[in-house]
């Protein structure tokens, strides 16, 4: 096995398996095993030795919970590079996993939220489990879905991904289904049959083949979506053009569950929810994945160098008195060339990948 201290790669019979190595920090990811996991991935791509390739987070609480916040607030606050460092690591390897031509396989068992949607939900397995928890909950936070989120929610069934881009509300295994982050489900307790099945497939004809009929053979119904069952209330609500209008569409609508999207989007970062609604309708007109992560890599520069990010970050993680102090503090005072700004080119220059030369 060779070893790297937060993230772990071993190869067995050609399954590369992976593992996010941090349980003590829900698997949060670093710059430094972005770096590592892109790297191996580059390299298994064409190595015929490599015939498929299993994420999977280590505990039991969580597969990843996405980028270490507190270092990215540490770091920024004292004005220096690792945040920006951070992103475009972590933007071109969640690039580079959607390009990836071998057989992807995401074990996904516990939270999965922000950046572990990215190493997984790009891939093309992703295992849910009646552990599964996912959200992306970045407005209450001053950031906004990134990771390849707009290209996902985006194309999520009716206006699902817009409610859930705006709320950052909690899913479980059904509705994680659902919506397309994930694609299969089996019980937590399978991990290891599954990672056997994979080792011990005959993939020398077709990988893919292999890896869905090892998948077939363990997988389970995990029963009806919950989120189905409220799409017509968020359909008719969420198409709106403007956060503003959705909030009063919501208000008028009488619903039960209405009432409570509209609780919990008025708690969010107001920069934060007109950003992330022009992100996700924009990125419903971009064909390339890729381009949806350079309009993506605008965004995170512009954060890192606001006010919400921080703001946030201290009433959640930091001081968590869950009080954040908003600025500006109502939808009204964000301008349209607040927003537009966000999406011009940063300082920092664009977001390139290593295939653009090519």
């Amino acid at each position: 096995m060779t070893e790297q201290a937060d993230i772990l790669f071993e190869v067995q019979d050609k399954l590369a398996l992976v593992t996010l190595n941090r349980p003590q920090a829900m698997n949060a990811l670093s710059t430094e095993m972005c770096l590592a996991l892109d790297a191996r991935l580059a390299a298994w791509e064409h190595d015929p030795a490599i015939q498929a390739v299993m994420i999977q987070g280590s505990g039991s609480r969580a597969f990843c919970t996405g980028g270490d916040i507190r270092r990215l607030y540490e770091e920024g606050r004292q004005g220096r590079p690792y945040p920006f460092e951070f992103f475009r690591a972590e933007y071109r390897m969640n690039a580079r996993i959607r390009r990836f031509p071998k057989p992807y396989v995401a074990f996904l068992d516990g939270a999965v939220m922000g950046g572990g949607v990215g190493v997984s939900a790009h891939g093309s397995h992703r295992i849910a489990t009646e552990n599964t928890l996912f959200a992306m909950p970045e407005t209450g936070i001053g950031l906004f879905p990134d990771i390849g989120a707009s290209y996902l929610l985006s194309r999520a069934p009716g206006e699902s991904g817009m409610y859930l881009a705006l709320t950052g509300a909690r899913q479980r295994a059904a509705d994680t289904i659902y919506v397309g982050i994930a694609n299969h489900h089996m019980p937590a307790a399978a991990r290891d049959e599954i990672t056997a099945a994979l080792r011990a497939a005959t993939m020398s004809a077709d990988p893919r083949v292999a890896v869905e009929t090892a998948i077939a053979k363990l997988a389970s119904d995990p029963g009806p979506a919950p989120l189905a069952a409220h799409r017509a209330v968020i359909d008719r609500n969420f198409c709106h053009p403007s956060v503003e209008a959705v909030l009063a569409a919501l208000d008028r609508d009488g619903d039960g569950f209405a009432t409570e999207a509209a609780a919990i989007i008025r708690q969010k970062s107001p920069t934060s929810l007109k950003v992330t609604l022009r992100e996700i309708a924009g990125a419903r007109k971009i064909e390339s994945f890729d381009d949806c992560m350079r309009i993506e890599w605008r965004l995170a520069t512009h954060c890192m160098r606001g006010h919400d990010f921080y703001e946030g970050t201290r009433a959640q993680v930091v001081d968590k008195d869950r009080n954040p102090k908003w600025r500006p503090a109502a939808l009204s005072e964000v301008s349209e060339a607040d927003v537009a700004a966000y999406f011009a080119p940063p300082p920092e220059g664009e977001l390139v990948f290593d295939w653009d030369a090519k």
